[in-house]
């Protein structure tokens, strides 16, 4: 904070014509020297940072996807502009640099809220307007400092007051609150990103939605730490939450139970890990892989495109029919029938290749085929087989089979029995 003190002090509007002469002083190209070498060091120092740690990716918060994209390159920018203010405000006076560093300031705090809304909430339609207007509030903080009616702006402000209980509070107050609050809130979405970001590296199947259930956890308490630390920014008397509390909890106990319930089985099934990300469940007849495990409800998307979003409590409380959870290996039948006069032993050996024939089906256990039933119409056959690769779907795997028993039979000869019907006719004596 001792450099902003060496900050000339910003020229009301008046005395603009002797603040523009400054920048025809000499000392300026001195000043463009020191911004130059600042910004040629920081570029270089960001660029080894990066090939060193091998960070390419594009969600970054620190790097980004290019050199200047991220957080690190301005920041570096003006520490280094510090240092060059330091070592020239003492010897002569300073005029680019005195633009130079509300300029780095404001797209330190620019990047900061856009990387961090980026990380965080990627997906949202809201970010990009948010976006926005945190450049656009921070630019136009830089332009009135820079101009000298920033202290003219926030002490008219601090004038505008009015009485809330026992407490004042001004304009000023209010808008100083907002900002530390907002400020406080992107620290707790950053710090939660980048937990979230190394909890779930490299995880799968039940390890991922475990490590999931904990980087959700630990989001809510970081931004329920941030929310109390903004509250209490702005001005706020945080013992009234006592009350709102007391009034919360009523509600949760009337009228918020199946809201309850559904974030407490959210939480169970994540911890008991009976259902993970990635297995084949059916409920409520419908089957489907299960895509994503949120606090409320859980979405299974089937082998259709379809998604349904079930509630967690349904989870909990239904019978639900987990096809991958202690063994991803599944048993289907298919049941074939042919004439009396075919050979068993072809038969049998044909529907064994058939199964064969196709990849995905098991060799051990080995297919098995047997003769179920003698049906009014033919000899009844079973052929079951396992696969353990239900998220490549059942139905186009059966229909293969089909195919290829039909085709085996056609070719040797076999005879498909249509349904049979022996009619006895009477003639009147």
């Amino acid at each position: 904070m001792n450099s902003l003190k060496n900050l000339p002090a910003p020229k009301p509007i008046d005395d603009f014509e002797a603040w523009l002469s400054t920048f025809t002083q000499p000392t300026v190209l001195l000043e463009l020297l020191a911004l130059a070498l600042s910004v040629a060091m920081a570029w270089g120092l960001v660029a080894a940072l990066r090939r060193t740690l091998g960070m390419h990716e594009e969600r970054s918060i620190w790097f980004g996807k290019r050199v200047v994209d991220g957080v690190l390159f301005p920041l570096a920018l003006l520490c280094l502009g510090y240092v060059s203010l330091e070592l020239l405000g003492n010897f002569v006076p300073v005029a680019v640099l005195r633009i130079a560093i509300p300029v780095l300031m404001s797209l330190v705090v620019i990047r900061v809220g856009v990387k961090v809304l980026q990380a965080t909430f990627a997906e949202s339609r809201w970010v990009k307007p948010l976006e926005q207007t945190i450049s656009w509030v921070a630019w136009l903080a830089m332009v009135l400092w820079v101009s000298g009616l920033l202290p003219v702006i926030l002490n008219e402000l601090d004038l505008i007051t009015w009485k809330v209980g026992g407490t004042t509070l001004s304009v000023r107050t209010l808008i100083e609150g907002l900002i530390t609050a907002g400020a406080v809130l992107i620290i707790t979405l950053w710090i939660s990103a980048g937990i979230e970001a190394r909890l779930l590296r490299s995880a799968t199947g039940g390890e991922l939605s475990l490590r999931k259930a904990v980087s959700n956890a630990a989001r809510a308490l970081l931004m329920f730490v941030g929310l109390m630390l903004a509250l209490s920014a702005v001005g706020i008397d945080l013992t009234a939450l006592s009350v709102l509390g007391g009034a919360v909890g009523v509600g949760i106990g009337f009228g918020l139970q199946k809201l309850a319930a559904n974030y407490v089985s959210g939480f169970v099934i994540l911890a008991e890990r009976s259902m993970r990300i990635g297995d084949v469940v059916r409920v409520d007849n419908f089957e489907g892989t299960i895509t994503e495990i949120n606090a409320r409800y859980t979405v299974v998307r089937s082998q259709t495109g379809r998604e349904s979003i079930v509630p967690n409590e349904m989870l909990i409380t239904q019978r639900v029919e987990n096809m991958s959870l202690a063994d991803s290996r599944v048993n289907q039948v298919i049941n074939i029938a042919v004439g009396y006069e075919s050979d068993v032993e072809q038969v049998m050996a044909l529907l064994l290749q058939a199964a064969l024939s196709q990849p995905r089906v098991l060799r051990e256990p080995a297919p098995a085929i047997s003769l179920a039933n003698f049906g009014a119409d033919g000899l009844e056959f079973t052929v079951g087989y396992w696969i353990n690769d239900l998220e490549n779907g059942q139905g186009n795997l059966r229909s293969d089979i089909n195919l290829a028993i039909l085709r085996a039979l056609r070719t040797h000869g076999i005879d498909i029995p249509y349904p049979q019907r022996v009619v006895h006719t009477r003639t009147a004596p």
